[in-house]
């Protein structure tokens, strides 16, 4: 069995389609997703997926290029929508300054608050990190994260950043980047990730995995990325499979639930 540690499942890409995309996936054997929201509708459309569906999770909070949306209302809401008993983590939440579309400062003040919100919901968090991973690190190390833990979701950084990010606790997530030729850096990471602290992904629609580069991206396709780790480290994937599973309920807080 595989877990999709962050899947967007909610995304209007995928409106009336998530019966025949759950029933794809179990035939590649991926049989529980976490479907990640950005805002306050996203939010919301996860939750009422994890509530028709015994093996979906939720993850919600409001994404970094989100932050101009953000309001007292909005935090109102997210605390509300914590307290939903499939909420297992707090994001997709951090730094992007890629598109930077709201000022570094603007970014981190709202990283910050939703570290707080996810600590008083003891709660994980998942981390979204573009071109940011100083400043992500070091607001990490200062809110003392490793009382919380969490992921550093799509990973695509190099093995010294990894190893930074697990002496802060966290764990290892990796999409279909790792298939990617152009990605070097990130196989080298994922062939160095102590597998207690690795976990899969498929960020869909975005970044779909060899065989499918260049098409949408879908749950099942968490398999291939797998399949490209326990190739990298000369496994089974089977073995890939079963250590990351684990590793997802166990950081989620589910195992008794699964």
């Amino acid at each position: 069995m595989i877990f999709d540690s962050h899947t967007h499942l909610n995304s209007d890409k995928f409106a009336g389609e998530v019966p025949e995309l759950l029933e794809r996936a179990k035939k590649l054997d991926v049989t529980e997703f976490a479907v990640v929201g950005f805002d306050t509708e996203s939010n919301q459309r996860s939750l009422a997926l994890s509530a028709e569906y015994q093996n979906i999770w939720s993850i919600i909070g409001w994404h970094p290029t989100e932050v101009k949306t953000y309001s007292r209302g909005a935090e109102k809401t997210l605390e509300q929508q914590l307290e939903d008993p499939k909420a297992v983590a707090v994001g997709e939440i951090g730094l992007d300054y890629y598109w930077m579309e709201d000022p570094k400062e603007a970014q981190e003040k709202l990283f910050r608050r939703q570290i707080a919100i996810a600590r008083e919901h003891q709660l994980p968090v998942a981390i979204h990190c573009r071109d940011a991973f100083a400043d992500t690190y070091r607001i990490l190390k200062e809110e003392r994260i490793h009382e919380l833990g969490g992921i550093m979701h799509s990973f695509n950084g190099d093995p010294e950043w990894m190893k930074h990010f697990l002496e802060l606790g966290m764990h290892i997530s990796f999409s279909g980047v790792v298939t990617f030729k152009n990605a070097p850096e990130v196989q080298a990471a994922a062939k160095e990730v102590p597998l207690e602290r690795l976990l899969v992904e498929t960020d869909d629609p975005y970044l779909t995995p060899v065989p499918y580069r260049g098409k949408r991206n879908e749950p099942g396709y968490t398999r291939y990325v797998v399949e490209k780790i326990a190739e990298l480290r000369d496994v089974p994937w089977q073995k890939i499979a079963a250590q990351t599973f684990q590793n997802t309920a166990a950081l989620f807080g589910i195992e008794e639930r699964l």
